[in-house]
């Protein structure tokens, strides 16, 4: 297993893996070493054949991620804003193929915003804060959150959000489809590991390539997509887990499907 000082990873039997970014003491702060650890993490995950799905959350219940280390931006030199260390580790975290669920508590600001924004699902517990604060600190959102927040709740929110610092609680981001789901405080792990269940007992290959798919089309046009929809389906129909998936229904018995 790797060794991380910033991150606890977990790969357990049932396909789930958990990746936690564990500093408590200052409430998940985001900085070099966590974005290094992060990006060798879901690459090393993504490699794992026993992984199905990746659960990410932040240790305790107070944040997921507060934000970038604000000491490390005030020193960092201009001409390393340019570098694309933190877009670069969140890309590679947006594409592992396989299913990224964050499980959010408490605080969820700035690059921890931005974080769980990469992830394809997001759950939060009642606590949960999000805001792009940025602009209160003299920077914008730099790890892709001009360009996904608007995606996600569109183009006139994410002005408001962004231009003004502020934060709002997890019902909100519910409303604007920031999250796909509030839960009891404390409980967002738990729902998370419920929702990653369900997925591991679906076909693998179709789980991969429908998400791809749907990336695909979050950045493209429409017949684009569609293409690239139709050729996705063709693979997966020369898949033994289609002959499975399909026989498994008509003879009514649960599948079991090897990846393959």
């Amino acid at each position: 297993m790797e060794e991380y000082t910033r991150l606890l990873v977990t790969v357990e039997e049932n396909g789930l893996a958990t990746v936690i970014n564990n500093r408590p003491e200052m409430h998940n702060a985001l900085d070099p070493v966590t974005y290094s650890e992060l990006k060798r993490a879901f690459l090393t995950l993504d490699e794992d054949p026993r992984v199905r799905v990746i659960i990410l959350t932040g240790a305790g219940e107070k944040a997921f991620a507060s934000g970038a280390d604000l000491k490390v931006l005030r020193d960092r030199p201009f001409l390393e804003a340019l570098d694309a260390v933190v877009q670069g580790t969140f890309n590679v975290i947006e594409g592992v193929s396989k299913p990224v669920i964050a499980a959010i508590e408490g605080y969820c600001l700035g690059g921890g915003c931005e974080l769980a924004m990469v992830c394809d699902i997001r759950i939060s517990g009642a606590k949960g804060k999000f805001g792009q604060p940025e602009t209160k600190f003299g920077i914008i959102p730099s790890a892709g959150g001009t360009q996904r927040l608007q995606r996600l709740v569109g183009f006139g929110k994410a002005k408001e959000l962004i231009l003004t610092g502020d934060v709002i609680d997890a019902e909100e981001a519910h409303r604007l489809g920031l999250v796909n789901k509030v839960v009891e405080h404390g409980k967002a792990l738990e729902t998370a590991r419920e929702m990653a269940k369900r997925i591991v007992e679906r076909a693998p290959i179709a789980t991969k390539v429908a998400k791809a798919c749907i990336n695909m089309g979050a950045n493209t046009d429409l017949r684009s997509g569609l293409m690239f929809e139709r050729y996705a389906q063709a693979l997966v129909f020369a898949t033994e887990d289609k002959y499975e998936g399909t026989n498994s229904f008509l003879e009514k018995r649960p599948p079991v499907y090897k990846n393959r």
